[in-house]
């Protein structure tokens, strides 16, 4: 089984055994990040939200807040919240750059997060300013590495 905790205000994960990850859903074409966020690069602008790991561990997605937007962050600053009924976690921006847009179909329906994190459940789009950076990123093999997957 699986749990999430707060370390220094970041998700982290212990295991103690296996659980559903066997069926997680991970698609190959997006990056990684130790914080579980999914990045998908599309030029230079990175969509980013939680990944379907995450969602899971953290349970009922209930509040998205990002008050960021317009703004440019440096890679691991905290660009929003997420809460869930099991706790409230921040989010780290996974790379450099001006945050352009923000999923406002979560303001309504924050549950996305929950059932379509990789599609409806994204979170933030951010005008990437330093591509090297994306090099710091997991692939989805690393990924599954980490949470034992």
């Amino acid at each position: 089984m699986c749990s999430f905790f707060l370390k220094t205000n970041r998700l982290s994960a212990t295991f103690a055994g296996k659980s559903k990850r066997n069926k997680m859903n991970l698609p190959s074409e997006l990056k990684y990040t130790k914080d579980h966020e999914w990045i998908r690069i599309e030029g230079d602008i990175a969509t980013v939200g939680i990944t379907d790991f995450a969602q899971g561990e953290l349970g009922d997605i209930v509040y998205v807040e990002v008050e960021t937007l317009d703004e440019t962050l440096e890679k691991d600053e905290v660009f929003g919240t997420v809460e869930a009924v099991k706790t409230v976690s921040d989010l780290f921006l996974p790379l450099s750059g001006e945050i352009i847009e923000l999923n406002e179909l979560l303001e309504d329906e924050p549950e996305k997060v929950n059932t379509d994190p990789y599609g409806d459940g994204w979170m933030i789009k951010v005008k990437i300013s330093d591509a090297s950076e994306i090099e710091s990123l997991m692939s989805v093999s690393e990924y599954k590495e980490l949470i034992g997957a």
